[in-house]
């Protein structure tokens, strides 16, 4: 059984998070941790979009 560390997703900065977890950036791969319902914030060099999402409660 292989175990699934991250979860292929996009996401943008400004809309809700469906699910906690740590977003990674499509552009420069910086992480952000965001919690299920809050805003996502933009990545720290100020991109939008994020590819993935990683560490999610209850994902192991």
């Amino acid at each position: 059984m292989t175990k699934r560390l991250e979860m292929a997703m996009v996401a943008h900065a400004g809309e809700k998070a469906q699910k906690t977890g740590v977003f990674h950036c499509a552009k420069c791969s910086e992480k952000v941790s965001v919690k299920e319902g809050d805003k996502i914030p933009k990545c720290p060099n100020g991109h939008t979009e994020f590819e993935s999402r990683t560490q999610e409660p209850g994902n192991k």
